[in-house]
């Protein structure tokens, strides 16, 4: 008797063991913008595929477009597959209220990260995200501080309605409404890219138009537009003639501030995805996660800031 009831005993933990070892996987269906758009999605994407791993115990499956309809069809698609969680940086803040409200009702949980969307707060789980209107206050502060007589100022936007683009560009327009010594040289969409960003500077170059600052809302179309300035033979960064202001801080745009050839930039945080494996597997705890980030200025940056905001 004693021998069956060990076995029986040995029996039970074997197949305990077995159904642990057969855990589902926590499945995930991750909206985000293509690695392509720029070097901070490229850290962005390589962060969430670092830690959303089966090893961790995730089946996780990426869409990537930078269109936000593209984005909207994943979403449904997704829900209609029964993920368990559905985590999205959308490429616009609005549209999103049916598909949120589908997943809701199938039970999905829904992570926003990198940016927010307009939909009720009840819609989402929890929002990992970076302050993009602070990062636009934070840039024209720095921009105000030069005391400039006159600001004339090339603006190189985003994607056209991302929650970034509304952010880095309102403060700008704020304070071109409230001071008759700021002006819109030009204000265009580049939709994050570095080669469109040259063209918009080029085409100011060649019509002859007056501008001493070139605002651009992420490192890739900084460096579009520091070339186009190059092959003109216009000087810029600290003593030039242009003042250059880029966000993301890429550790290669922080270089550029250490060596004086930019002027400014703001810090935007890629690393979102630690936080939401720790909310799913622990519960939330904070509804609306803000990154703390920081504006770096060529005149004060240093080695050491570089090496520990780089990314």
């Amino acid at each position: 008797m004693k021998k069956l009831g060990i076995l029986a005993l040995v029996l039970t933990m074997v197949i305990a063991g077995a159904g642990m070892a057969a855990s589902a996987p926590i499945k995930l269906g991750i909206i985000n913008n293509p690695p392509s758009e720029s070097g901070y999605r490229e850290a962005n994407v390589r962060d969430f595929e670092t830690v959303f791993t089966a090893a961790n115990g995730y089946d996780a499956r990426t869409f990537y477009s930078i269109t936000n309809d593209e984005q909207l069809n994943a979403a449904r698609q997704f829900v209609t597959e029964g993920v368990d969680y559905l985590l999205i940086s959308a490429a616009e803040t609005t549209g999103w209220d049916g598909v949120l409200r589908s997943a809701q009702e199938a039970g999905i949980k829904v992570f926003l990260f990198d940016r927010m969307i307009d939909v009720d707060q009840s819609l989402f789980e929890a929002a990992v995200v970076s302050d993009m209107r602070k990062q636009g206050e934070i840039a024209v502060e720095l921009l105000k501080g030069l005391g400039l007589a006159e600001y004339n100022i090339i603006h190189i936007q985003g994607a056209m309605g991302s929650d970034a683009q509304i952010g880095r560009t309102n403060p700008l327009n704020e304070a071109v409404g409230a001071n008759a010594n700021w002006k819109l040289v030009t204000q265009q969409t580049a939709t994050w890219d570095e080669a469109t960003a040259k063209q918009i500077v080029e085409s100011v170059i060649n019509a002859g138009d007056k501008f001493n600052i070139v605002y651009a809302e992420n490192d890739g179309m900084a460096a579009g537009a520091v070339a186009a300035l190059g092959e003109a033979g216009i000087s810029h960064g600290v003593d030039g003639d242009v003042i250059i202001i880029g966000f993301d801080c890429n550790t290669w745009a922080l270089e550029e501030l250490l060596k004086g050839n930019w002027n400014f930039n703001i810090q935007c945080s890629p690393f979102q995805a630690g936080s939401i494996d720790n909310m799913i597997k622990n519960g939330v705890t904070q509804k609306i996660v803000i990154s703390d980030e920081k504006g770096f200025d060529a005149r004060t940056i240093t080695q050491a800031d570089v090496d520990q905001y780089g990314i």
